[in-house]
This record gives structure tokens, sequence and C-alpha cells, in this order.
């Protein structure tokens, strides 16, 4: 089962994404993908559309969602596999989460006019398939539209992080809401690409303790921004932490997505998938 070419990361234009969910799930099928989740940022909107793009493309599927939390004052994402995505105290975290976006963006896009880029909210805007889930992603497409720079990945290395401009940072829901959002409405929580947040060891001990005390059951191990040495990092930790382990591409559109749909390497089979524990609530097409 570890050698499943599941893709349980992605997001559509209903986050900050590019593609539809039809769209996605077509290039998922297409790219080989046999287990499939759409994962938008804070919200559950496209996942009935996913679900039936998917059974319509003989593509299994798994609901899924990716929600920002802080831990550490530094944002973290949990991804939610398997749940019932009109479970309403789910909705209602998710709504509440979103609530502050539209305030920080137009205070991401006041820092980046002091640096010259000017317009940036109404240019981000452009890209927003939903306004209420506006993000640094779509600040970061406006950035390279106006000439600032060439690609999204060098925005990120010039603004938007931490001591950059255009930075601001937002008080996300807690570890302990976001995992018990998702386990409430029948699913398990994963922890979202690990090696992302640069914690120290302490920190990173601290994340994954106080996430397997909430009831978070697993992490992502090979996703889109690991390198091969955080592939081997986090299989320890997972084993370590006993944890199911997730794969995903993390893939927002073609040509700014550093790994496409399906390209991802297998799990160790020494591991144990996540997807073993939602055989249950897996959509098969038929």
């Amino acid at each position: 089962m570890a050698f499943l070419n599941a893709d349980l990361h992605c997001h559509s234009n209903v986050s900050d994404g590019t593609l539809t969910p039809e769209d996605l799930a077509a290039r998922a099928r297409g790219n080989g993908v046999e287990l499939w989740s759409l994962t938008d940022h804070d919200e559950v909107g496209g996942q009935h559309r996913a679900r039936s793009a998917a059974t319509a493309l003989g593509l299994p599927f798994l609901s899924g969602v990716e929600i920002s939390v802080t831990f550490a004052d530094k944002t973290v994402h949990i991804v939610g596999l398997g749940f019932d995505p009109d479970h309403e105290g789910l909705r209602q975290g998710l709504a509440d989460t979103r609530g502050g976006r539209e305030r920080r963006a137009r205070d991401i896009a006041a820092d980046l006019a002091r640096v010259g880029i000017r317009g940036a909210y109404e240019g981000a805007l452009r890209y927003v398939g939903n306004p209420d889930l506006i993000s640094r992603t779509h600040f970061a497409r406006y950035i390279v539209e106006s000439g600032h720079c060439s690609e999204t990945r060098e925005v990120f290395q010039r603004y938007l992080t931490e001591g950059k401009p255009g930075f601001v940072p937002h008080s996300w829901a807690r570890l302990g809401e976001a995992v018990g959002w998702i386990t409430q409405a029948g699913g398990i929580a994963v922890i979202a690409h690990p090696g992302r947040y640069g914690f120290t060891p302490n920190e990173e001990y601290a994340l994954f303790s106080e996430f397997k005390a909430h009831g978070g059951l697993g992490v992502e191990v090979v996703t889109g921004s690991h390198t091969e040495a955080e592939y081997v990092r986090y299989a320890d930790m997972a084993r370590e932490f006993d944890l199911l382990a997730s794969r995903g591409s993390d893939f927002h559109a073609p040509g700014e997505s550093r790994v496409d749909l399906g390209a991802l390497p297998y799990l160790s089979g020494t591991l144990t998938p996540v997807w073993e524990a939602l055989a249950h609530r897996i959509v098969q097409p038929g």
C-alpha cells in the first residue's frame, strides 16, 4: 500500500491555485495519480466539485483541507483528510479562520507600497477566486506580473516572508482547534510539510508532541517542498511519534509549482500510509 501514487495535497482556484477543481482532477488522472485529495486553504467549497469530477474520471478521492494555525509564533499548516465536508463545526471553524485575511491583505499592500510596489491589493485580487481567501501567493503573482520579480519563487526570497517587505503576521487558529475540527468531522489530521517551518529541534519536537496530544495522527513525509534528506528525517519522525505517513505535491499552478501532481517518489515501505486508516472514507468511482 505504500507504493501507491497518492497525491493528498494540492490547491484549486477556490483558494490560491490557478486551476478549477475539475481541471485538477483531470490533471491528476492524466499524471497517473491513483488516489487524490483537494486540500484548499481554510475552505471546503470545492470539495463536492472535486469529488464529482474525480468520480467521473474513475479516480478514487478523499476529502481534504489545509488549515492555517499559529504555533510558536509561526504559521503552520495542518491537512485534514477523509472528513465530512458538510460538518457544521468544521465549516464554522474555517469561516472564523478566514475572517482576518482581508485586513491582513490590506496591511501587506501598504507595506509593499512603501518599497515601491503600488496597487498590490487590487492587483492581487485579480488572481483571487474567493476574496475571503486572498493570500501571499496572490500577491506574489501580482509582483511577477508587475515586473518586480521574474517568478514567484524569487518573490518569496525578496518579499512577503519574515524580515522582508510585505510580511504581515496573522494569528490563525490554535493547533488543538484545527485538529479538533478535523477529527470531529470524522477525518484524520496531518502535519503538512514540516520541513518548511524552520523550527529549532526543540520547537519541532514540541509541535509533534502537542499535535499528537490533541489527537493528530499523521505527517507529510514526501512532499513537493521536502528535500531527499527531509524524506528520511520525517520518515524517522513518523516512526518516533507513531504517526501515519502522507504524500502530496502541494501543487498550485502549472509552471509555478516545484512538483507536478503525481510526480513524487513513493513512501518508504516501512511506513504506514495514512490512506490505510482512511480506506472506509475513500470515495471509489462507480
